[in-house]
């Protein structure tokens, strides 16, 4: 068995308290690592820090809404205070939408990208230096819809691909100082994302419109951040879905147009006619 590269690295994770981000945090305090639990629910990040040292791991508790510039600052001088250093972000926080655009008010579109994309850029920009200095990684959950359009979910894609554009761009730019960057896109997987998805009035549109038992879960998609990570991959789409998708794209884009419409038109109560 290889050595374990996780062991005393601090890890922030942001969308700690629920579905992915919460496996991603168990996952790696059960590595060794000592992991930084941002989100906004202080009763729901307390539990998940006493589920993580009940183990005899180590965890620390920072409420954080990823849309405030001054907390992600603050969020990345708790991790400091306490641990000295930071090794990895993940940049999970997120949330998504189901609307047409005609439909959509365009605030949901704003909160979508405040989220999705300056929660990204705010924490990224604080944690940054720490992980530049220690050669480590910087993360982004992201989707399918950050490599192609999703139809219904404008301002989710929107998000994903300013996602995209903003870490692929700082892997350039720390090329020479050896800095990690990968996006990672899980296929549809059981978490609040889709059950609190943003309706064309702003309000969450409660149940999810896809079947539970069909999809991946968070624990799946913890395991593949950490071997991601471990591996120094670059971008990782989970589902053999969404590579061929990936390629096809560059091929018959129109058809890849076609096939996502039908798909997306497929969802019970599908906004698309």
């Amino acid at each position: 068995m290889g050595r374990n590269i996780f062991r005393d690295k601090v890890v922030i994770v942001t969308g700690a308290s629920t579905g992915i981000g919460r496996a991603i945090a168990k996952e790696f305090a059960r590595n060794g690592s000592k992991v930084v639990l941002a989100a906004r629910s202080i009763d729901k990040l307390m539990s998940l820090e006493q589920e993580i040292r009940d183990e005899g791991f180590e965890a620390l508790s920072c409420v954080t809404d990823v849309t405030i510039e001054e907390e992600c600052r603050r969020l990345t001088e708790t991790a400091v205070n306490k641990y000295g250093t930071i090794h990895i972000l993940i940049n999970n926080a997120g949330i998504s939408m189901r609307a047409l655009f005609e439909d959509v008010d365009l605030s949901v579109l704003k909160r979508l990208m405040d989220v999705n994309f300056w929660g990204t850029v705010y924490c990224t920009k604080y944690a940054l230096p720490y992980i530049v200095r220690n050669r480590g990684s910087v993360v982004g959950v992201s989707s399918v819809a950050g490599f192609h359009g999703l139809p219904g979910r404008t301002g989710y894609s929107a998000s994903k691909f300013a996602m995209h554009g903003f870490l692929e761009t700082i892997r350039i730019e720390y090329l020479k100082e050896k800095l990690h960057v990968m996006i990672i896109a899980p296929g549809f997987t059981t978490s609040e994302i889709r059950r609190n998805a943003l309706k064309a009035d702003g309000t969450q549109q409660g149940n999810s419109p896809r079947e539970e038992k069909k999809m991946m879960s968070p624990e799946h998609v913890a395991r593949w951040v950490l071997r991601g990570i471990r591996k120094r991959k670059r971008n990782k789409i989970m589902t053999w879905i969404g590579r061929l998708t990936a390629l096809f794209q560059r091929i018959i884009p129109g058809f890849v147009d076609y096939a996502y419409y039908l798909e997306m038109k497929r969802e019970p109560d599908s906004p698309l006619k």
